[in-house]
């Protein structure tokens, strides 16, 4: 049966139901199709939730029932918040009494039970999502149970003697579930797979990878497939390629990566600058539908936590045979760009090559190199092209900022580790030169593969960034008002230049890190598209990533894309897959940086438990209606509990960003200093307590600005109800990133 007939069919029946529920004879009189096709359509249907099956024997509209469809975001002290799919219906929240049996990150109808409090109960789990949980395994007498990790499940899982499989109290378990909860009843389950005690080395990060549902080792057909490729080049590979064997490449990375996705060379030209832009052609091996590219598509991404790296690929590929290895030929994608003497586009060329990198540099050396011309360790030739391409970066970043693009390249920590996995320090990262050269190129080549893309209607997939909401601009900028900036919308739709202009001000300001963090908060999340909407926070209209098919599967797919362009065959496959593609690569990068995020979180909270008691002075950096959280100047956030501040009783002030006590006055402010006392860290649940120092002791930790973190405000809305949506030098790198460090290009918009 042709799927379009489905979709028709199945659109036929929702348009009938519209009226009002109708028994399948009924259907099949109205819409025409047959018993035999019309009964597996309905089943369908039912299980994908589009229509409900009455007790009557009647199908309905979830809607005409008075229910909606949506995901259950749980909360630890068992209620929650179902966020419906339709657009434009606000949350529902869910009494404890009211979750029928629904966990966390489950797909629901929901019965709306008081529609003015917007408050209801879930009818129906359509789609479960845990089925397997992460836990601490436990007994007391003769019951045997799991402790999710994840708090927002809170049921224990009842695990019978027969499927513990040998874990013993305080191992960390994978537990899968055998029997789903109902009200009144715990879920049950069977022991799958035993982590380790929860104290031992690495049970804790290992422990949250499972969490993550994230791909740790290969398969061993996919690791068979990567071994039957070639080491190295073969004369064959060439056919169709241009040859810039001859031009001065090298790569500049991280000083501990392994895989190489881009080299870049600049050549003086008579009109100014050709700058080259060599990308690993990972499509060349991986070709489309293999076990290596239905394995790459599953985990869309390498993640990298702090002591180890999930690559997306193998790594005979990864660190191999696409790396661009110095003093080998590797295959290529190349955007060749030309460019005035002033750094603005002339014309660009985009094709297939191969190049044999002169050098492997590191990030550290080259900045070292640009500020002070000590060329020691380069070769002559490389030196003066290094010199020259930082001259000209600076161009294109001025150009870029000129036409609007925001300045949002945050600053991250540096979570040092021992040999053991301990953290040992955490430090403000610092991005030299040569890191920003080599991002700027990136977005350069970027742009031209999008607008190419574009021009030639080649399916690929855009790195869009929409619009902000007017909502959150309206929030963002009663908060600037509060510090003594404004928001200039003029008459029309927002503008990012009206956003830097903020950060201009801002700039070198002890405010100018919060604003930055607020104002990344207003902003939506950049996402993959196979429709050109543009890139708001870079103010560019096209916009893409093709510069890290190593790394990321969106790359992978827009090389493989511009392939069959070249070789005039058809792309009409790739573009009916672009927009399942597109979400799933969205998804598998935002479950990738939770994990990296929850990562960094465990091991700031271990790294801060050995501080307890120790005094540092930080800016306040959330403010809710259940306390005030605070950043250091380490990157380490905490919260002072709404309980913990008894000198008064406060209030919260929503919009204005404050508590304020009701009988002192004494404000506590969005963006002010503030002196605290590490009281409590908890690893299990990553966070860190702080309470107020009033002391007026000089011995204070004073450090920078914090850093804006890529996560939910704490908003503090209806936390009455508990939900929360959620420096120094640099001497060496840090201990983890052997496999390969990520490139940025803007990551976080």
């Amino acid at each position: 049966m042709d799927t379009r007939d489905i979709s028709t069919w199945k659109e036929q029946v929702e348009a009938e139901l519209k009226a009002g529920p109708l028994r399948a004879q009924e259907l099949e009189a109205r819409t025409g199709i047959e018993e035999k096709a019309l009964s597996p359509l309905l089943e369908a249907m039912v299980e994908e939730g589009r229509v409900l099956l009455t007790r009557k024997e009647r199908y309905a509209l979830p809607e005409t029932l008075g229910m909606l469809r949506g995901r259950l975001q749980a909360n630890a002290r068992g209620f929650g918040f179902v966020l419906p799919e339709q657009e434009g219906e606000a949350d529902i929240f869910i009494p404890p009494d009211r979750m029928g049996g629904a966990l966390h990150g489950d797909t629901v109808f929901v019965r709306l039970t008081n529609a003015e409090r917007r408050e209801g109960e879930i009818a129906r789990v359509l789609t479960h999502v845990n089925d397997v949980i992460v836990g601490t395994f436990e007994q007391e007498g003769d019951a045997t149970y799991v402790v999710p990790d994840e708090k927002r499940i809170c049921m224990d899982v009842y695990v019978s003697r027969a499927d513990r499989a040998g874990a013993r109290p305080d191992d960390k378990v994978v537990v899968r579930i055998t029997q789903w909860p109902s009200r009144g009843r715990n879920p049950r389950g069977r022991v799958i797979e035993n982590l380790g005690n929860k104290e031992d080395i690495g049970t804790d990060v290992k422990s949250l990878i499972r969490q993550h549902r994230l791909d740790e080792e290969f398969p061993q057909n996919v690791l068979a497939a990567a071994a039957q490729l070639p080491s190295s080049v073969q004369e064959r590979d060439l056919a169709g390629r241009r040859d810039l064997r001859h031009l001065n490449a090298f790569t500049i990375d991280g000083a501990t990566a392994k895989d190489f996705d881009d080299a870049v060379s600049l050549e003086e030209i008579p009109s100014g600058w050709r700058l080259g832009v060599h990308i690993a052609d990972v499509s060349h091996y991986v070709q489309d539908g293999s076990l290596l590219d239905r394995e790459a598509f599953k985990r869309a991404t390498s993640v990298y936590l702090l002591d180890r790296v999930l690559p997306m690929l193998p790594e005979a590929l990864s660190n191999g045979l696409c790396s661009l290895n110095p003093d080998v030929d590797r295959l290529t994608f190349t955007c060749s760009i030309d460019l005035d003497a002033e750094g603005r586009l002339l014309s660009y060329d985009i094709y297939p090559s191969v190049i044999h990198s002169r050098a492997r540099l590191v990030y550290e050396d080259v900045t070292r190199l640009i500020e002070t011309g000590d060329e020691a360790g380069f070769a002559p030739e490389v030196a003066r092209d290094l010199r020259a391409m930082a001259a000209l970066s600076e161009k294109l970043t001025a150009l870029r900022f000129r036409r609007g693009a925001l300045d949002l390249d945050i600053d991250e920590a540096v979570i040092r580790l021992d040999e053991r996995g301990v953290p040992v320090a955490i430090e403000r990262e610092e991005r030299g030169i040569a890191n920003r050269m080599i991002e700027e190129f990136m977005l350069k080549a970027n742009e031209c593969v999008a607008e190419f893309a574009r021009l030639h209607e080649i399916p690929i997939l855009y790195r869009v960034h929409e619009d902000p909401d007017p909502e959150k601009i309206q929030d963002f900028d009663a908060f600037l008002i509060n510090l003594g900036y404004r928001l200039r919308t003029g008459k029309g739709k927002l503008h990012p230049k009206a956003l830097q202009a903020v950060l201009g001000k801002a700039k070198g300001k002890p405010e100018e890190g919060l604003i930055s963090r607020l104002m990344l908060r207003s902003l939506q999340k950049a996402r993959y598209c196979p429709q050109p909407l543009g890139h708001f926070g870079l103010a560019a209209p096209d916009y893409c990533h093709f510069t890290s098919p190593i790394r990321r599967y969106p790359d992978l797919f827009t090389h493989r894309a511009l392939h069959l362009y070249f070789a005039g065959k058809s792309t009409e496959r790739l573009r009916k897959r672009a927009e399942e593609y597109g979400v799933h690569c969205s998804e598998k990068e935002r479950q990738a940086m939770e994990a990296e995020r929850d990562v960094d979180d465990l091991k700031k909270a271990q790294y801060m438990a050995g501080h307890v008691g120790e005094k540092y002075e930080g800016v306040i950096s959330s403010v809710t209606n259940f306390g005030l959280f605070v950043e250091l100047p380490n990157t380490v956030e905490g919260l002072i509990h709404i309980s913990n501040l008894d000198d008064d009783f406060y209030t919260f002030v929503e919009k204005s960003y404050l508590l304020i006590g009701q009988r002192k006055k004494k404000v506590y402010r969005l963006g002010d200093p503030i002196r605290i006392v590490v009281s409590a860290a908890d690893m299990a649940t990553r966070r860190v307590d702080f309470l107020v120092d009033d002391e007026k002791d000089p011995g204070y930790t004073v450090g920078a600005e914090p850093v804006p973190r890529d996560r939910e405000p704490h908003s503090g809305k209806r936390e009455d109800k508990g939900r929360e949506k959620t420096g120094g030098k640099k001497k060496k790198p840090p201990k983890g990133r052997a496999k390969g460090e990520k490139k940025r290009e803007n990551s976080r918009i």
